[in-house]
């Protein structure tokens, strides 16, 4: 064991071993956990809702609940790292983690599971953005650094697949493993953190809690405003109404919480201009690499959930899966992205990072477009495995130039922070990404069902209730609405392209001192 380093946290002097493999599973296995946490619960979903009696429109809320709190909390667990010292947050957040997950796996009502859900999204939220932030002050500039953010990369990129995965597994069993599992794990990283990690300094600062307060408030309002419009969309077509996405887009409620949401959401920007202590300091935005990094995450954030809420309900309602073969039917995805990603922490230092973060955009583009041409009968290996795989590569080779573009020349004090606003781009990415993604998809479905609504009452027949198999007509329906996601979520990707194109311009110098440590100005 190598000889323990002294690190001064103000007066104390705490003792920690520099061991940077142990340093690396510590922080990876974190990251792990809290991304996969996003989709564990995806293919679970069925078995809560009749375990629980969700209805159909509070179920998503099972997932929202999670990435809103992430989300939503992320640039506050950024900051708390800075001011209270790194491994001291991180660790906590583990543990407020740990809580959620137990607390979720004995939940009694719908209010319970929510509930510790949104308590899992705070720990992930406090945990996740000093993950990060560790690895710049673990790891010496270059290759050790590169390789690790290589790792820890291929882990937020894959955490998503291997949550599919294990939900699978897990629900093959009992729904609430998909809870459970995450308590021992959390339990051994919080363990270990303490001889694993250093403490890092303890940088001066408040908490902005009305940053915190309405930025938080103001997302969860767009998302609940746009997942209302979807409801009313389908609602208005179970009624026979002609236009059924019109009514629902001029309805004066939703309207209002749409408004109200963004209205919050400028409020948190002007908070953020005259703060002192900004919990997301307009200065950081300054330098383009990392202003394009963060508008390309976001829109891969939304391609990526999309992505995986679509495929997930095609395998298991058109293929007629099972929960544990439609968790497998991800395990490309999951492969390619560690394989892409660690191909691309090896090579970014000699052809630089912008060749790769444009590969992986257009990459993504192109799996999503391709995704975008599946059918009713359309089978895993000729129809989704293709383009799974193209889409795969794209998010490896993009993950890790846009980490590199984050944090690279970035002041130490403000590192948290940084690290912070990637993830959120992500999370936020994927919470408002799929609000508007099912917009879509049900504006197309329940535009089909509208017009066939009268064939099925004059056969002196009813439509479908929830549950019950749908006819050969609502099937293709629902498959065009699914391609109609991926259709917008392609042209997203060509965006971020566009982006990567023009906005991102990281130097050799600037790779080569990735990172808070790397003595930016």
């Amino acid at each position: 064991m190598s000889t323990p380093e002294k690190i001064t946290d103000g007066e104390a002097q705490i003792e920690a071993p520099k061991n940077l493999t142990l340093a690396l599973i510590v922080i990876c296995t974190a990251q792990l956990m809290v991304v996969l946490d996003a989709t564990i619960v995806n293919i679970a979903l069925p078995s809560i809702q009749d375990d629980l009696g969700f209805s159909q429109a509070n179920l998503q809320w099972v997932l929202t609940a999670y990435t809103l709190a992430f989300g939503g909390f992320l640039l506050l667990g950024g900051r708390a790292g800075d001011i209270l010292g790194r491994r001291r947050v991180f660790i906590f957040g583990i543990w407020l983690f740990s809580i959620g997950s137990l607390g979720g796996g004995f939940a009694w009502s719908e209010a319970s599971l929510l509930f510790f859900r949104a308590v899992q999204g705070l720990g992930a939220a406090i945990a996740a953005p000093t993950a990060l932030s560790l690895i710049a002050t673990e790891f010496p500039e270059g290759k050790e650094r590169n390789r690790a953010m290589g790792v820890y990369a291929a882990m937020s990129g894959a955490g998503a697949a291997v949550g599919l995965i294990l939900g699978g597994i897990l629900t093959e069993f009992d729904w609430r493993w998909v809870m459970f599992v995450n308590v021992p794990i959390g339990v051994f990283i919080a363990l270990v953190a303490r001889r694993a990690l250093h403490e890092t300094e303890r940088h001066t600062g408040k908490f902005d809690l009305p940053g915190a307060i309405t930025a938080t408030s103001g997302l969860a309002l767009l998302v609940y405003g746009l997942t209302r419009i979807a409801t009313s969309i389908g609602e208005n077509a179970a009624e026979g109404v002609s236009s059924p996405a019109s009514d629902a887009w001029t309805d004066p409620t939703n309207l209002a919480i749409i408004a109200v949401s963004v209205v919050l959401l400028v409020v948190f920007v002007a908070l953020e201009a005259r703060s002192r202590h900004a919990l997301m300091p307009l200065r950081i935005f300054e330098n383009r690499n990392r202003a394009g990094a963060y508008g390309v995450m976001l829109i891969i954030g939304a391609a990526m959930f999309g992505m995986f809420f679509y495929l997930t309900q095609f395998v298991q309602e058109i293929l007629d899966y099972s929960p544990i073969k439609a968790g497998f039917a991800f395990l490309p995805v999951s492969v390619c992205i560690i394989i892409s990603a660690g191909a691309a922490s090896q090579l970014i230092t000699r052809f630089g990072a912008k060749p790769f973060a444009m590969l992986g955009t257009a990459l993504t583009a192109v799996g999503m477009l391709w995704l975008a041409q599946i059918q009713p009968d359309s089978t895993y290996v000729g129809g989704l495995l293709g383009p799974m795989i193209v889409f795969a590569l794209g998010l490896g080779f993009t993950f890790m130039p846009l980490t590199l573009a984050a944090v690279s020349q970035i002041d130490e004090s403000d590192a948290g922070i940084a690290s912070g606003v990637l993830n959120t781009t992500q999370q936020i990415g994927g919470s408002i990404g799929l609000a508007v993604l099912t917009t879509v998809s049900v504006t197309v479905y329940s535009t089909e069902f509208a017009k066939l609504l009268p064939a099925f009452l004059a056969a002196g027949g009813q439509p479908p209730a929830a549950g019950e198999d749908l006819p050969p007509e609502l099937i293709t329906a629902q498959v065009d609405g699914w391609t109609a996601a991926f259709q917008v979520s392609a042209g997203l990707a060509v965006i971020a392209f566009l982006i990567t194109a023009f906005a991102i311009k990281v130097t050799k110098e600037e790779e080569a001192h990735a990172g808070p440590m790397g003595g930016a100005h």
